[in-house]
């Protein structure tokens, strides 16, 4: 479904007052994308998984509130953002120890380690470095923008932060001085001359 189509379906949902049915739409179309961007942005499966059933959760209950004042893509990554926002703030995820595993399992994950094709395997490439060295907001910036394809104006809308709005100029400068910042990594990773 093209994204024009997509939001008409949606806007004649909620227009006949079938906000259930719009939801599910609205999940089943962009669901997947929103996923991809959760787990690129937030960094850890399970993370971005709970991240994801926040998304869901909020986009079932306040679609009927949707005001049409974006798209529906730019509100439900906005939605996202907000999601991805909390499960990164939350003190016991900040703080957590992974729990101890048995002997056997610490062997085993050892013999994994010295194995060539682990190494192989698990070695983060040059550009996934770089992409480490991005905050989560620059990273959804980078993801909305160029993976998304959103205008500057609906990255701003997306990452607006509580019902305070971001300037689109300002946000422009900041991407301007991250794309300076990575251009350096990149050079310093070998990845350009």
């Amino acid at each position: 479904m093209s994204d024009a189509d997509f939001e008409a379906r949606v806007a004649d949902l909620l227009a006949a007052g079938k906000t259930d049915d719009a939801a599910e739409v609205a999940l089943r179309q962009l669901g997947p994308s929103v996923l991809g961007y959760l787990r690129a942005v937030v960094n850890d499966t399970d993370d971005a998984d709970d991240a994801f059933a926040r998304f869901a959760e909020t986009l079932w209950s306040s679609l009927g509130g949707f005001r049409r004042e974006c798209s529906v893509r730019t509100w439900t990554h906005r939605i996202a953002w907000q999601a991805a926002r909390r499960v990164l703030q939350d003190p016991y995820r900040r703080r957590r120890i992974p729990l101890g595993s048995s002997s056997a399992a610490n062997i085993a994950a050892e013999i994994r380690s010295t194995s060539s094709l682990e190494r192989e395997a698990t070695a983060p490439t040059r550009a996934a470095r770089l992409r480490a060295e991005l905050t989560p907001e620059e990273h959804t910036m980078v993801i909305l923008r160029f993976d998304r394809g959103f205008s500057w104006s609906e990255v701003a809308e997306a990452l607006a932060a509580d019902g305070e709005s971001v300037d689109e100029a300002t946000l422009r400068k900041r991407f301007e001085r991250l794309k300076k910042r990575l251009r350096e990594l990149a050079v310093d990773e070998g990845l350009l001359p």
